[in-house]
């Protein structure tokens, strides 16, 4: 289990309906668990851009790491990290289950990246999610579900981790929130839409490519809708103190850059390639951004002030805006 403090702790109550934390201080008699020993994770995800980075937060950290690899180029990724290899997919529950049951706790980071068949990916990662849930049932086993934060409802101008999900666009929080309302030691981290870094497979070279692709550095409407965006080795962080020291049922904003218009991101890109920044009308903007259409208007500014005070987290890494200057072009 983990070191026990009898002289003094917090409990933090977490309110999965009004989504309201509380800090009771509780007698000296009573104690804690803290999960500051070295453990053996499950990893989904292990090979891609950002679990890649979380399995070597988790190993520089002392733990030991089991990554989900699909193919042997995946698990040769994950070895180099070192990290042991399971073979299997996201779609494997019995893999799933194995993984879930060997280890001491998860880090689900692993998605079906076909944002062409996104109803498709959204259905993958609820039954994933769900797969694994049914191996921890009556464990105290944590596990650490990715989310994001596109689309979520505003709290006085941003999305705050009280900001309730409805499950679009997609459902892993609200699945997540599901099993922790059965016992299960589930909690969440919303990502941002842009987790930069150098090797970036994500949104923001998409945009860029698009941008090639029709000579023209495109924004909806006027631009001033806001995105987040948080550095790779950020996330990283992030991932591995909520699984040290998360709560059962909590949501935690991963985010850095907590609101960049969409204007500004586009006259970077246009600055960059030498290509006109120009405004797009809701027509011009699908043809423009295709399959990304659905999510580049949204409106998600974001805080992460609980996160930092319940984890200590704070972002230390370069912004979107410079990183994109210094290795996306």
């Amino acid at each position: 289990m983990g070191m026990i403090n009898k002289k003094e702790f917090f409990l933090f109550g977490y309110n999965n309906l009004t989504f309201d934390y509380t800090c009771f201080l509780y007698s000296l008699e009573l104690c804690t668990i803290k999960k500051n020993h070295k453990m053996k994770v499950f990893v989904t995800g292990a090979s891609g851009f950002i679990g890649s980075a979380i399995v070597k937060e988790l190993i520089t950290s002392g733990h030991q790491v089991v990554g989900l690899a699909r193919s042997e180029q995946s698990a040769e990724v994950i070895r180099k990290e070192g990290a042991e290899v399971l073979r299997g997919d996201l779609e494997d529950r019995e893999v799933l289950k194995q993984g879930a049951r060997d280890s001491d706790g998860i880090i689900h980071a692993g998605f079906f990246h076909d944002f062409t068949q996104f109803a498709k990916a959204v259905e993958i990662d609820e039954n994933a999610i769900n797969a694994i849930g049914e191996v921890l049932m009556g464990t105290d086993k944590a596990i650490v579900v990715t989310a994001g934060i596109l689309g979520l409802p505003l709290i006085d101008g941003n999305i705050t981790e009280e900001s309730l999900s409805s499950g679009f666009p997609r459902s892993s929080e609200t699945t997540a929130l599901a099993l922790a309302e059965k016992g299960i030691n589930a909690s969440v981290i919303r990502l941002a839409p842009s987790v930069h870094d150098k090797g970036d497979r994500g949104f923001v070279p998409f945009i860029i490519g698009q941008a090639r692709l029709n000579s023209l550095s495109g924004y909806p409407g006027e631009g001033l809708n806001r995105w987040t965006a948080v550095h790779r080795l950020d996330a990283a962080r992030l991932f591995r103190l909520a699984f040290e020291k998360g709560i059962k049922g909590a949501v935690y904003n991963g985010v850095a850059d907590t609101g960049i218009q969409m204007k500004e991101i586009a006259e970077l890109i246009g600055s960059q390639l030498n290509l006109p920044a120009a405004s797009l009308s809701e027509e011009e903007t699908a043809k423009h951004f295709e399959w990304l259409s659905r999510f580049i208007t949204f409106d998600s500014p974001a805080t992460h002030f609980k996160t930092t005070e319940l984890l200590g987290w704070k972002p230390e890494h370069i912004s979107l805006t410079d990183d994109m200057k210094q290795n996306y072009f």
